[in-house]
């Protein structure tokens, strides 16, 4: 007996998702793609790449009867860490202590990473599983980012089921404020190189 693997695209198109692919006419693009192999369902070098530079992040989460929230995080380049080809963790650090998304993942484990990179007009969206760990302070200890001024809580842990990479379609594009002063400063330095070479060129 037979078994077809399920791609892992399925996370996202359910039934009935696929009823309105078929109805709208990119039905039969996706089932090329499924046939294929799908989405990833593993970190490979380039995402692993790619999170390690996140500045900012969305985590989506769904309470027990299904009402959505997004929560943003952010810190330093490298606040999210790659454990291995499937888990993704970050130290939670203190905030408006709303706890949502602490209070949707104890009734329903299942959540959503959006990164965007806004310089490079790229998004990289996961699907999988999240859980909260209180009690490793020595894990906790190895994912707060060295010098940043944050007080780490707890940690998350993302189980990646699957993650798709969009086209830049529609994305503006954006610098981080520190890339951009970096460049102004540059620019500036070398006014001033050109400035000095042109005093010297003058006549007296």
């Amino acid at each position: 007996m037979s078994h077809l693997r399920t791609p892992a695209s399925d996370v996202a198109f359910t039934p009935t998702v696929k009823a309105m692919q078929s109805r709208l006419g990119s039905r039969a693009a996706y089932a090329r793609m499924e046939s294929t192999g799908g989405w990833e369902s593993r970190i490979t070098s380039d995402l692993a790449l790619f999170i390690a530079l996140q500045t900012s992040i969305f985590m989506a989460t769904a309470s027990a009867e299904g009402q959505p929230y997004i929560q943003h995080r952010g810190g330093p380049p490298g606040f999210l860490h790659v454990l291995d080809d499937h888990t993704i963790a970050f130290a939670d650090f203190a905030g408006n202590r709303q706890y949502i998304t602490l209070g949707n993942l104890a009734d329903n484990p299942k959540a959503h990473l959006f990164l965007m990179d806004y310089a490079h007009r790229s998004r990289i969206k996961l699907w999988g599983e999240a859980r909260v760990v209180e009690d490793d302070t020595e894990l906790l200890a190895s994912l707060m980012p060295p010098d940043y001024r944050a007080r780490p809580e707890r940690v998350i842990l993302f189980s990646v089921a699957a993650w798709d990479a969009n086209c830049p379609q529609h994305i503006p594009r954006r610098f981080e404020a520190a890339e951009v002063a970096a460049l102004l400063d540059e620019r500036d330095r070398r006014i001033a190189v050109l400035e000095a070479e042109l005093a010297m060129l003058r006549p007296k």
